[in-house]
């Protein structure tokens, strides 16, 4: 039975559509009808009129929320901090001793640049300048540094000569960086120069790593950098929800949890 009434305004069902997906949960134009005992034409309009305002992204049947990874690299590097130090440490353990790896932009990667272990022998690429700092100097890690304009938004270096330095290296594992992920919806990014420099190195690394918080799982992002496949490796929060995870798993993506972050003092 429909726990709204028929006469519900076209203002208050958006509204209603929108508080749901800021929830972070894909809506499907088909239960919304039912629901809200309309047509699908009439969801769908509602949907188009929600994404024109940058509330969600239109996907087949339905909408995405978009990502909350979209504000600077210094307030992310601000936010859970724990969460994603446990993300780090279950990423680390992908790492083998003597490999090249590349570590994208990105404040859960600042994370894992920070928690790889000592004596690896590693030879470590990154285009960005915060992980490079951090990297720098540190015995047993042999550091080369992508170059280009740097977006002040993700801290990333982007553009033609990122691509070119990019295309000289093949990693043995790559840390990339996710705003959103979603099996329909694949992989993506707030900035198009983004996504086609993680393309690039997806295309080019023998195996490819994401870690992510819950928020960003069945969320979306402008620009698509390329299907849910091109992830060897997810790691996820411990409470990851499962009805996010079991249509990835599906998608072939080998699904990592982490181990619960410590609880900190009130």
């Amino acid at each position: 039975m429909s726990t709204q009434a028929p006469s519900t305004l076209p203002d208050e069902r958006r509204e209603a559509i929108r508080e749901r997906l800021q929830r972070g949960r894909r809506v499907l134009a088909s239960e919304l009808a039912r629901e809200f005992e309309t047509s699908e034409d009439t969801i769908r309009r509602d949907l188009r009129e929600l994404a024109t305002a940058g509330l969600c992204r239109r996907v087949y049947g339905g909408a995405l929320p978009l990502s909350p990874a979209s504000g600077s690299l210094a307030d992310r590097l601000a936010e859970a901090p724990e969460r994603k130090a446990a993300l780090a440490r279950a990423a680390v353990a992908l790492v083998e001793p003597g490999q090249v790896l590349f570590i994208d932009a990105g404040s859960t990667n600042t994370a894992i640049a920070r928690a790889l272990p000592s004596g690896l022998s590693l030879t470590v690429a990154t285009n960005a300048a915060n992980i490079a700092a951090l990297l720098a100097g540190r015995p047993g890690i042999e550091l080369l540094l992508i170059g280009g304009s740097v977006n002040p938004r993700s801290g990333a270096a982007l553009g033609a000569k990122a691509l070119r330095d990019a295309r000289e290296i093949r990693a043995d594992l790559a840390f990339l960086g996710a705003c959103a992920v979603d099996a329909v919806a694949g992989v993506s990014a707030f900035d198009s120069e983004e996504a086609e420099f993680k393309r690039l190195i997806a295309e080019r690394a023998r195996a490819v790593a994401a870690a992510v918080t819950a928020d960003k799982l069945g969320a979306t992002a402008p620009f698509e950098v390329g299907p849910v496949a091109m992830l060897n490796h997810l790691i996820v929060e411990a409470d990851a929800p499962e009805d996010a995870l079991a249509p990835l798993r599906a998608s072939g993506v080998r699904v990592l949890r982490a181990s619960p972050a410590p609880e900190t003092a009130a």
